[in-house]
Formats: C-alpha cells, structure tokens, sequence
C-alpha cells in the first residue's frame, strides 16, 4: 500500500507554546485516518500545517513521496467545520462556482448523485437544512475530485439520520481509494468510519495504529453494567474491577463466564445485566484520561 502523507518530526510554536510536539506519522492511500485527542491537544493546527494553511516552525511533510509543490492544493479537498456559503445562490449555483476554481474539475452529474444533492437543486443555500449544508459542503470539497480529503467534523450538530447518511457518503469514497483524514468528537464514528487512529494529547502523539490493533492491546475487556448498587461485602467477591456510583454497578472483567459464574453464587439479580465490549471510547479515555467533548 503506498503513502499519500508522511510527516516527520513535526513542531509549531506559538510564542512560547508548543502546540505540536515533534510528531511523526504515515498515511496510506485509500484509507480513512481519524485524528482525535481533547480540544487543545493540537489536531486543527497539525491539520492546518498539512493544509498549508500555516507553516511548521520544523519538520517535514510529504505528498506521494516529495515535498508538497503548488500542485498540492489542486489534489486536495477541504471539508471545514464552519463555513458560510455565498448568499443569494442556489445549490447548483454553488457547486459550479467553486468548481470553476480549479483545472481539474469534477463532473458535476457524479458529484450532485455521490452527495445526494438532486433534490434541492435549485433551493437558495439559505433555505437549506443542516445536514444538506454538510453535504453541500462535502461536494464543494470534492469539486476538484482531489486524491486527498480532510474532514473537519463533518457531522458536528447533525441528527443520527443526517449523520449517517454522510457516513454513507465517507465509506463510498473511500470504496474509490480516495484518502480521507477525519477529525471527530463522535467515538462510535471514528469506530465506523477509520482504518488508522491517531491520538494526540498536549501537542504529542500517544498512539496509533489500526483502529482494531489499538483495541485488542489495550481494550480486550468486557463492561457488565447493573441497574442497581451491589453491597460492598459482595462487591468485593466479584470477578473483575467493580465498582457502584449512580445507583448502578459497573464491572470490568477479563472473563465474562467466570464473572457471570460469581454473580450467580452471590445471588445476585442479573435479569437486567448489560454486557458490551470495550470500545474506541474506552480506549481514548485510558489513553488520554479526558471526557470526550464537543
């Protein structure tokens, strides 16, 4: 599999802050690559730096295996998490503009059918829903049917309909080997969504790899949650790490047999057990000790 990116020893100052700590990685073609980590852990500026859009104080990035040249910007798409559309014109209208911006062109029949666009046409982009605007926006990224695509939360304040259909839309261009680098706050869709996950923290790079590596190395536990609070001398007889707070009981087992065995010679009620395997989720709060926020 060849490499689309590569970043090496990657560092941005700001004054005195270092935003982006001496970070290094690849990304092959034809895969989605998450970035996550907390607000402030440096994942807009690492972007932005790829982008072009502000320079590295060091390091280097190449594109196919040179340094990036003014072609670059004609190869990419740009999917940003706030952008206002001009005022006044139609979808149509829109999506011709922005196109007439670059040699390379998209069809404008494909892209109108891979976005899901033929139904609001001719509505003026003030008159459309959240989740048209996102795809609208996506169309405008692939106008110039780029090898590369970042998303920048792209279904940020979208309804769960809304979001998965764009999901639909990011697994079909995927299915083109296009490249798509995806920053989210959304877990369950950095776990639908992305081959590779890299997780920063504090400008650092803490980890990465495949999505399913990183899990089977740190997250191969299962989580049973009760609907009530088990007394401490029983608590403490239970196979695996428990603990109650809410009114509810949480275990984390290596062994869900031999815990369901203990729950059973305890008598305890698991009628209304929930059992789920640990999860990207999971994963970025033992990794990053950091609550997941918008």
């Amino acid at each position: 599999m060849s490499t689309v990116l590569e970043i090496n020893s990657l560092v941005k100052y700001f004054g005195n802050i270092c935003a982006v700590d001496n970070i290094s990685f690849k990304i092959p073609a034809g895969i989605c690559f998450g970035l996550i980590g907390p607000n402030g852990a440096g994942k807009t500026t690492t972007i932005e730096m790829i982008e072009g859009i502000i320079k590295p104080t060091s390091g280097e990035i190449l594109y196919k295996g040179k340094k990036k040249n003014p072609s670059f910007k004609e190869e990419i798409g740009i999917q940003f998490q706030n952008t206002e559309l001009p005022l006044f014109l139609t979808v149509r209208e829109t999506l011709a503009t922005f196109r007439n911006l670059y040699n390379k062109k998209a069809d404008l029949d494909k892209l109108i059918e891979i976005c899901n666009l033929g139904e609001i046409l001719e509505r003026d982009n003030r008159k459309i829903s959240g989740g048209q605007k996102q795809r609208l926006l996506l169309a405008i990224a692939l106008a110039n049917e780029p090898d590369l695509i970042f998303l920048d939360e792209p279904t940020t304040g979208l309804d769960p309909y809304a979001r998965r259909h764009l999901w639909e839309i990011i697994k079909n261009l995927k299915s083109q080997n296009k490249t798509i680098i995806l920053t989210t706050h959304y877990m369950e869709e950095v776990q639908i969504l992305c081959d590779i996950i890299a997780i920063m923290d504090k400008g650092r790079l803490i980890a990465k790899d495949y999505t399913k590596k990183l899990l089977e190395k740190h997250c191969n536990k299962t989580l049973i949650t009760l609907a009530y609070k088990i007394t401490p001398e029983k608590l403490n007889l239970i196979h695996g790490k428990a603990e109650t707070s809410n009114n509810k009981t949480k275990i984390i087992t290596d062994s869900l047999t031999i815990c369901i065995d203990s729950l059973l010679k305890l008598k305890i009620d698991i009628s209304n057990m929930t059992v789920r395997n640990e999860n990207i989720e999971d994963l970025y709060l033992k990794l990053t000790g950091k609550e997941i926020t918008g």
